[in-house]
This record gives structure tokens, sequence and C-alpha cells, in this order.
């Protein structure tokens, strides 16, 4: 201020030497900008062309300039009738560099700053300085670290520039040491803590740092406190106050909250109201609270929500509904819906963006809602599931937008971006049983963004050589009916590996069509053919011999399969919610050389323990049995295996069960299932790419009759990272009960494949 009324005083003085009596400016010229954008100056300059000014006017437009903050000087000087003004800009803020900020990003610390109106590009005030003080050491106590400290400095640059250098000192986050709960009578205190994500200090404290005091998080403490008693019938609860002290040392936070619990209210009547006389017995229906109920908010906002999609569902996209609670006295509520349903809405045009691969058609074809055509709130909500199910986003957003001039029409907005194009594996291993193995695979669930799949996969050791090849079309036409063929070839040389004296060849193919029948499931349907040949060596084993005793040695079989899919699952890749189930089955027709029936089930489930669903448990199984159907002997090479990454973790692939000699011959029935515990990656900050779990597993295959004595267990950990080449699976197991004759594998690992 001092600076501020001195360089006042001596434009002022140099003024009056300088221009000694009134005159008439004819021009106005400007000296000494460089960065300051001239409309500026006349902006802030209150002299223009023409005037005819006095000494009083000069002062005011200098001081005018002054007060505009842009500059550390001004003259005004006269030449003849041209008025010029002669100013000494302040240098402007070329950057701002932080320093020793780890716990909080500079993105987040710069908007603040920018919020409290520092930025970069503007012009340098040394209370900017304060500012940038101040503003970020509010952000730093908000996120409970009170000991942070900050400091400034100023550094010259060239051309009028200087760079602002912050030196930030982080400290340490205080933790809760105490959360008080005043007022309440009918919950306790440990019934209301239990609802807080904010806790006191404990030994698990280093894991769930919940102990760290945020203010984001207390005040959705409190909010979640308020639904809580608002939803069991408390009207008039009320938050009256919420105190944070903290310790002279900075270090430890005491939470206060006063609240008013207030009387319980029951629902003396309830109705909807409005014009719904198209839908009327519909909402009433939906009613999910009725006279004599405990009033609950959380279940009239539900209901709310619910006449909502209802009426939505008629094409009035842009229907209101309130809920209006009147209070009748004894603690009794009427509660009306009334519903303000507008007009019809249309939906003009669906706009996808982000799609640099995946045609426009693949998108549209899967979107229930059609351009046109009266938007149906239910079929747009449902359109992002049905993309998110794909799996070929990486992530997908769907909104709406007003059409200028229209009210009755909408844009949908569909943002999406590309996910992995498809999924490489190759490897190089080693096994006692197969010795140098070689493997690669390629699948494309998205071939060139066409929305068909492409799966091939070779292997090659010294007992198996196989190559197989799949293709489907999910929409061969336009109202969802799939079409798709694979064909395969193998050898297998079980002599190779000390096992049994016998090779298998085997080559085949088949073609299936698929149907869907809602929007969560499938039934498929195919036609195939398999040519099997087997080669015995001097001494095969026992159950090799009989079979061919009987049976031959080369097999045609004609094959039908069926499978019914239901995919109610949030998501393709990473599910945290939702159920997946299937149920397929495989016949060997008579008149084939064999001929054989063979069904399997598989189910999972994915439940949320927290709103953020971050903590999951997950249950998976899969069943299956297989005989013969015309009294001849089942072929032991269809018989089910278990064992590996994909099954019972902590075993070698496919070794679990029967066994003859040191053979594993596998078994006509299987049983197999996981539970499994769903945590975040500690210490990573792109969590949607991992999945860490801990897993019981336990499964067996059996010949006929099934006996749970044979079953194997294992527990371990397990990780899933999805890379840029595809995902990448690795466990670590221990076999809870293995026999002397099993083979164990402590750790797993797989690229292309998911837990």
């Amino acid at each position: 201020m001092k600076r501020f009324t001195l360089l006042s005083l001596l434009g002022l003085i140099f003024s009056v030497h300088a221009i000694a009596s009134d005159f008439a400016v004819d021009d106005i010229r400007i000296e000494g900008l460089q960065q300051v954008d001239p409309a500026i100056v006349f902006r802030n300059f209150p002299i223009n062309r023409g005037d005819l000014v006095d000494q009083r006017a000069l002062n005011d437009a200098t001081k005018d300039l002054f007060e505009s903050g842009y500059f550390d000087d001004v003259e005004l000087l006269k030449d003849q009738g041209v008025l010029i003004v002669r100013v000494k800009e302040r240098p402007s803020v070329a950057l701002i560099r932080l320093e020793g900020n780890d716990m909080l990003k500079d993105e987040q610390l710069m908007g603040a700053l920018e919020q409290a109106g520092v930025q970069e590009g503007d012009i340098f005030r040394r209370a900017a300085l304060d500012k940038i003080r101040l503003e970020l050491l509010r952000v730093y106590n908000e996120a409970g670290r009170y000991t942070a400290e900050v400091t400034t400095e100023v550094e010259q640059l060239e051309s009028n520039r200087v760079a602002i250098n912050v030196e930030i000192t982080e400290g340490q986050t205080a933790v809760i040491q105490k959360i008080n709960i005043i007022g309440n009578t009918v919950f306790s205190d440990e019934e209301l803590l239990d609802l807080f994500d904010s806790g006191l200090t404990n030994y698990l404290s280093w894991w769930t740092d919940n102990d760290k005091y945020a203010k984001e998080r207390l005040s959705a403490d409190i909010e979640r406190m308020t639904s809580f008693y608002l939803d069991r019938g408390y009207l008039k609860f009320n938050v009256d106050s919420t105190d944070v002290s903290i310790s002279p040392d900075q270090k430890q936070i005491f939470i206060t909250i006063a609240i008013t619990e207030g009387e319980l209210f029951t629902l003396s009547d309830v109705k909807v109201a409005g014009d719904i006389a198209e839908y009327a017995q519909e909402l009433n229906a939906a009613l999910l609270v009725s006279k004599g109920d405990t009033y609950s908010k959380k279940l009239s906002t539900y209901t709310q929500s619910l006449i909502r999609n209802i009426v939505s569902a008629y094409g009035y996209l842009n229907a209101r509904v309130i809920v209006i609670p009147e209070e009748k006295g004894n603690n009794a509520v009427d509660l009306t819906f009334f519903v303000e349903p507008g007009e019809l809405t249309y939906v003009r045009r669906i706009e996808i963006r982000g799609n640099s691969t995946t045609a426009d058609e693949v998108i549209r074809r899967v979107i229930p809602q059609l351009e046109g055509a009266v938007a149906i709130g239910v079929n747009i909500k449902r359109a992002k599931e049905e993309l998110d199910k794909t799996g070929f986003f990486s992530k997908v957003s769907i909104g709406t937008k007003p059409v200028l001039g229209a009210e009755d029409q909408i844009d949908i907005v569909v943002d999406v971006e590309e996910g992995l194009l498809g999924q490489i594996s190759a490897g190089v291993g080693y096994s006692s049983s197969d010795g140098v193995g070689y493997q690669a695979a390629f699948q494309q669930d998205n071939f060139l963004g066409s929305g068909t799949s492409i799966n091939a996969s070779f292997d090659m050791s010294d007992v198996v050589t196989s190559f197989s090849v799949a293709y489907e079309n999910p929409y061969y036409t336009l109202d969802g009916v799939g079409r798709g063929f694979s064909l395969y070839a193998s050898q297998k040389d079980y002599s190779a590996a000390d096992i049994s004296d016998y090779d298998v060849n085997s080559f085949g193919g088949d073609i299936n069509f698929s149907y869907p029948i809602d929007a969560y499931q499938r039934l498929r349907f195919g036609f195939g053919l398999d040519q099997t040949d087997l080669a015995l060596g001097i001494a095969p084993q026992n159950y090799v011999t009989d079979f061919v005793r009987t049976e031959g040695f080369e097999y045609l079989t004609y094959k039908i399969t069926g499978s019914w899919v239901s995919n109610r699952l949030n998501r393709a890749m990473f599910p945290s919610k939702g159920g997946y189930q299937s149920f397929s089955a495989e016949v060997a027709l008579p008149g084939g050389d064999l001929s054989f029936a063979k069904a399997t089930y598989t189910g999972k489930y994915y439940y949320p323990f927290d709103r953020q669903e971050t903590f999951v448990g997950a249950l998976r199984t899969r069943v299956g049995y297989a005989d013969s159907i015309d009294g001849g002997n089942y072929p032991f090479f269809e018989n089910y295996f278990v064992g590996g990454l994909t099954s019972v973790r902590g075993y070698a692939a496919n070794t679990i069960g029967p066994k003859e000699g040191t053979s594993v011959i596998g078994g006509n029935g299987l049983f197999s299932g996981s539970a499994e515990f769903i945590f975040p990656m500690p210490f990573v900050e792109d969590k949607d790419s991992w999945r860490t779990l801990f897993f019981l597993d336990g499964g067996s295959v059996y010949q006929d009759d099934p006996s749970f004595d044979d079953m194997r267990y294992s527990a371990g950990i397990g990780i899933s990272w999805i890379t840029p080449i595809g995902p990448l699976s690795i466990s670590s197991a221990k076999a809870l009960n293995a026999s002397s004759d099993d083979t164990e594998e402590q750790v797993q690992f797989a690229i292309g494949r998911m837990f």
C-alpha cells in the first residue's frame, strides 16, 4: 500500500510538471507494453481521444491504471496533442514449480491454486505468494496434514517473467484418536460408529488407513449416519454441530458430533398423484411402502426411482417425481408421490465417439434404444451394460443432451475407449512329463473392429502337438442370431512321457448357431465331426488295451452340441457383481463308431462387501458327467481332468484323479469349486487393472461313482494384471492334502487368462 501511494504521488507530480495546463487529447500513445494487451490499458484508462482534460482527470486516470494491478510504474507525457502513457509492466508468472509433494499430485494442487485465482500466465503480484501458501495449507489441512509447511521463492526469468518455486513439506497425517457422538439414545455409539469409514487408530490401521483424518471422508460419514436415521423413521433427525479439534502437537484429531434424534414417524397414508391414468395400476403396484410402515427415506427414494423408471419406459424421459411428506400429528406422516410426466421424448441421434477401431455398427447393434424412436430410459441405461459385456472397451459412458429448439428431443452420446484388440501369448517351458514345450495362442474377440471373434492356438511338446482355430460372428443376422465354426487337429504321444504306450491322433470341426433368449441369456446349437485314431506301442496299459479290444483303433463320431448361457455379470473383465451360468451338452450320435453323452455345468457368482465394490466375495464351480449311451465303453480320451491354474491351483495341470500306475487317466465325472476373497491391490494407483485375491480350491474327477474322499484341496493367493498384450495371472498355492503320487506346483502363471 505504501509503494502504491508513493508511486501514485510521483506519477501525479510528474504529470503536473509535464502537463502544466488543460489540453485537448488528439491521440493516445502507449509505450512500454510487452505482454499486456493494449485493450486492457484502454479499458482501465478513462480518457479517450477528443477529451478536454485537466489535471484532476489526469490524476484519476493515473490512479485507475495503478489499481488495475498490471503495472509497477505509470508516466503521463504530452507531445503536442498526443497524450503518451508510458508504463512499466509487472512481470508475468511463467511457471509455478511444486517440489516435495508426494501424497497430493501436481494436478490436484494446481487445480486448487487455479480456483484461488493463481495460475501460470497471470501477472505477478506479491500477494500471490501468500495466496499460494494459504491455499496449499488449506488443501493439506483438509487432508489431515496439519504439520504441512509451504515456502515460496520468486525466480527472475528473461523477458520480464518470473517463476514461483514452491517447496512443500507434507508432514504426517493426523490420526483420529477419539470420535464422540452426543445426543444418541436410540442407537449406541458402537452401532453408529460402525457406519463410519473414519476409524480410530488400531493394529489394522497400517492396512485400512481409515484412522487418517480427511474432511471429505468425515462429511460422507455424517451423511451416512443421517441416512441411517432417516431410513429408520427418524424424520426430524438433525446433526447440530461437528467439532474437530487437534492436539497441541497437531498429530491427533478429536471429533465431537452433536445430534438430535427426534421421534419415530410412521406412515398414515401412501398414494401416487398426478397425471397417471395411463399407468396408475403399474405405479401403485410399484409402491414399496404402505400405511402403517415406519417411515424410511431409503425406501421412499427407491420407490421414487421405480416410479420414474416406469414412467420413462412409456417415453416420458423428462418426467418429474416429487416425494411430498406431510406431517399429520402424533408422529404420523402422509407420503405422496406426485408425478409430472411432461412430454414424450424422442431420440434424434445416437452419437458415438472414441471408437478408433470398432465400427459404429458393432456398437449400435447392441444398444437397445433406436434413433427416431421414443426414448426409453431403461434401454438407455441398459446400453452401457451391453457395451461393457462385449469386453471390447476399457471404458464406456453414456449420456444425453437436449436438442436446441426441440424440447421433446434428445441426443444420446456414447463415449468409449478401445480396449485390447486381442490377446497373444507364447511361451517355452519344461516338465518331467512333457519335456520341452512351446505354446502360442491368438485371441481376438473384436477382429478388425467387426465384432467377430477369431481364436487360434498351437501347442507342441515331446508329448502333444495340437492346433485349433475358431471363428464366430454373433450377429450373423440382424436380430442377433450368431454363427461360428471351428477346426482342430492334435497328436498325443503318451509313450514319450513314459505314461502309457499309445498315441492318440484326432482331427475334426463343427458349425454352430446361437440364439438370444433375452438381454442376458443365449442358446447355442452345433453339429460336428471327429475322427480319432489310436496307435498302440509295445506295452500299453490295461485300460487302453481293454478299450481297443472291444471298440477298435479308429473312431468316426457325429456330434451334436447344445448350450445355455446366462450372463448377468456387471462387466466382462474383473467382474465385481452378478452371476454367470452355463450348461453345455455334447452327444456322440448312434450310427458313429462311438456313442456317448457329456454334460457340464459352470457357475460364477460375485458379491461386493462394500459400496465401492473393492472387497468382493466370489464362488465358482464346475460339475460334469459323461457316459456311454449304447452300452459300449466310454472313451477314456474324452475324460475330464482337474488341476492347474483354472481349477485346483497348487497341483500340476490335469494331474488330479484316478491313476493306473503313473498314468493319470481322468474320469467321466467332475466336481471342482473355488471360494475367493477379492481385495484391492495395495500400493498401486491403477487398481482397475489389477485383481488380487485369496482362494480356497477343491476338486476331483472320478470313474462312475463319486467319492469326496478323493477330493484335493489347496489355498493361496493370486494376482491378475491387464498388461498391454493381455491379462497375466500368477498364483502361489499350497496343496493341503496331496498324496504321494500327486504332482504339486506351488507357483503357476499364464498370459491371456484371468482369475
